[in-house]
Formats: C-alpha cells, structure tokens, sequence
C-alpha cells in the first residue's frame, strides 16, 4: 500500500506555509496549536431509523441509550448523512408528506457538523401507489410538484440530492407496476432526467445534483454520455457499490472509476456494502431475491471486512475524481438483513469500524499539534484538505485547507 499511500498525501493534502497576524503585525516567536476539525472529503452513512425517532422525542429506555450511543460513534467517525426521501414512505398520503419529521433530523445531523443529502428524489422503486390511478402526464407533474415541494422545504438544510435513483432500468423495471416506469417509459429516459434535473436546480440552484446508479455497465456509461451530450447539467455522478456477494478489489474498482472519470466529474460511492458473515451466494441477480432470517455477523468475516474496507477506502482515497464515501448501513440487520454494518446490531464497534476510524481520524487526520512562529510570524505544516482551527492562548481562528499542493495562508487572530 506504499504506493497508493503516496498517491493519497499527493492529492488529499496541503502543505501550507501560514503567517500569522495580530492587529496588523506579524505574531513572532510564538506557540501555537493548530488542529483538523473537518475533512473536506465525504465520509458518510445513511440515517438509522431509531435516529429519526429519536430526534423527534421517540424514544425511551435501552433503545434510546443505544441510539445515542451509535450516534456518537457515528459523529466520531463521518461529517456527511444520506436522509430517506423515499417517496411511498415519505407522502403514503398524498399532500401528507413528512416534512417535519426529517426537517429535524437533517437540521440536527447540521448542527453536528454533516453535509445531509437527500435520497431520492425520483426512483421508480417505492413510488407512492397512488400515482397508479392517475394519467401519464398527471403522474409526471406530481413528481415534479414533489421536487419543487421538498428541494424548497430543505434548502439550505439539504443543498445535495440525489435527483434519480437507477434510471438505467426505470424504463424496462418489471417486477410491480409503478408510475414513474411508465413516464419513463413513454417519455424515454433523457427527456425524463433533462425534465427532472431542469425542475431541481430551477427550484435551488446552489444545490449538488446526483444522477445515482447501482449499474456500473456500460448502459450506465452510455447514459449519463447522452445525458451529458444532450446538455443536462450534472454536477456529480453516483455509483453504488453493494459487495454483498463479494470485495471488488481494487483491480475492479479502479476499472469503473476509469469508466466514467472521462466525463470529468466528481464521482461519489453513494452506497457501499461490505458483509462481515457469509457472502451472498454468487447466482442472485436482484439482492432483493435474497431472503434469510439471520444473516449473522462471524468473526471470521469481521476480520475479512476490516481488511477490505481499509483497501476499498483506500482505492477510492487516492483517486482525484472521487469526492464522497457513503456506507450502507451503519449497523448490521439493515436492508436486507445483513451484518453489512459497522457496528453489530448491539451498536458495539466491530473491526472495520476501528479500521476505518484510525484512517479517518488517525492516519487521515491532524491532531492537535503544537507549532512555533518564526521571526516573520510564519510556521509550515502538511494537513489533508479541510478545516482548521489555531490557537495562540485563548485567542482561536477557524481555516480552511482548500487547494492540494503547496498553499500560503494569511491569518489575523
């Protein structure tokens, strides 16, 4: 790993020569201590559902203290939250919408220091049923009206999104029938996401917007090409990466981000799964077909997932295209039951999460360090991009590291 760790200091950090200034002269000769408080990278996880009813007041009992507990082992370890917009779960009445409800978690997860984004605005997979007695174009405007309704309702909560989930099936998707599949299908899929993405960034126009897929073919490729070449403004492209059957590996990995890093777009690994028990078997198409009760956790697959988070986390840190890191779920017997979590389903840590956290927090991270002023008022220091805090005795300044590669700061405190 000497070599990926190269390229990890070479692109996600700064060697930032700072002068520092008090009332308009140079600070010589002085101590000061300066700290990362932020990684300017993603690192995330979607919401727990016991977060959501405990933030709104609940929760009682063994399960609140556990919720709390796995949320601060969540606020110690990632700065950004995904937040469910699932549009049959979110208004299973239509104009009953539960706005509220997740207006304080995403406002709570703010106050903690976590970029929130929102999933999904469109997705054909738990579309509302009562889309399905209504026209082609009265389904259409009513997606629309729901972007307009919730991307406003959240702005400047929930300034990311993402805007379709998996629009490379929506047209062709067969398993129930649902009104989103028959827009698509009528429409066609660009005219579908250009109507979409325009009715979004019209709506907020400071927002990221996200084009999400779990499909890494070439039929994603090809989609978000003629996307592009139709003139749809995309600010980042979505890749899921579920490895319940399997690790990727690196080989893999680097040959989907060489997929699409032509297009010149940030890249986002939106939802990432590696299972700590047995691997799914290799023959399941659909995840969704995979139905156990129990799913444990073993400690040889504990072992086996902490090794390949450090190598997956570590790929995906070294590549310059990449932005965000989002795992799915944060604590096993989610989606599908599975042990995909970092934490056990006690909410004790397993070796992945320690794994994880001494590169985020340890490895990845500044901790207080004690620097001296020069007679010019200047230290140096190599910091991962992010933000800064320095003190000089009671007096604190708030910094950015923004720009990788040599960088000179000045600073009045």
């Amino acid at each position: 790993m000497e070599n990926i760790d190269s390229e990890i200091h070479k692109i996600r950090t700064s060697n930032a020569a700072v002068t520092l200034f008090h009332n308009g002269f140079p600070v010589i000769h002085q101590d000061v201590i300066v700290q990362q408080k932020k990684h300017q990278f993603l690192f995330g996880s979607i919401w727990g559902e016991n977060t959501i009813t405990l933030v709104n007041g609940e929760l009682s009992g063994k399960e609140k203290e556990q919720t709390e507990l796995r949320n601060q082992r969540y606020l110690d370890l990632f700065n950004q939250v995904t937040l469910p917009f699932y549009w049959a779960r979110f208004e299973p009445w239509r104009g009953q919408p539960q706005t509220q409800r997740i207006l304080n978690v995403a406002r709570w997860y703010q106050d903690h220091g976590c970029t929130v984004k929102g999933h999904p605005l469109c997705w054909h997979t738990l579309a509302p049923d009562w889309l399905l007695s209504m026209s082609n174009q009265e389904i259409f405007q009513a997606q629309l009206e729901r972007i307009r309704r919730d991307v406003a309702d959240f702005a400047g909560v929930i300034d990311q999104w993402d805007v379709i989930n998996e629009a490379v099936i929506m047209p062709v998707y067969d398993r129930y029938d649902n009104g989103l599949t028959r827009v698509c299908k009528e429409m066609g899929r660009i005219e579908f996401i250009r109507k979409i993405f325009d009715t979004a960034r019209a709506t907020n126009p400071h927002a990221t917007l996200l084009l999400n897929d779990f499909d890494v073919s070439p039929a994603y490729d090809i989609l978000v090409e003629g996307c592009l070449e139709a003139g749809i403004r995309i600010d980042v492209i979505g890749i899921q990466s579920h490895m319940h059957q399997g690790y990727w590996g690196r080989e893999r990995t680097l040959r989907v981000l060489g997929q699409f890093e032509r297009f010149h777009l940030p890249i986002h690994f939106t939802e990432n799964t590696l299972v700590s028990g047995d691997l799914m078997p290799p023959d399941i198409v659909d995840l969704n077909d995979y139905q156990v009760q129990e799913w444990p956790s073993t400690p040889e697959g504990e072992s086996r997932q902490a090794q390949e988070v450090v190598s997956h986390y570590k790929t995906l840190f070294a590549h310059p295209a990449v932005q965000a890191v989002i795992w799915w779920d944060f604590s096993d017997g989610g989606w599908l039951n599975s042990p995909g979590g970092l934490l056990r389903r006690d909410q004790t840590t397993k070796p992945a999460y320690e794994a994880l956290l001494a590169l985020v927090k340890g490895e990845w991270w500044l901790h207080a360090t004690r620097m001296s002023t020069d007679d010019k008022g200047q230290f140096s220091f190599c910091g991962f991009l992010g933000e800064y805090e320095l003190s000089l005795g009671d007096r604190k300044a708030v910094f950015p590291l923004n720009a990788r590669g040599e960088t000179s700061i000045s600073i009045a405190i």
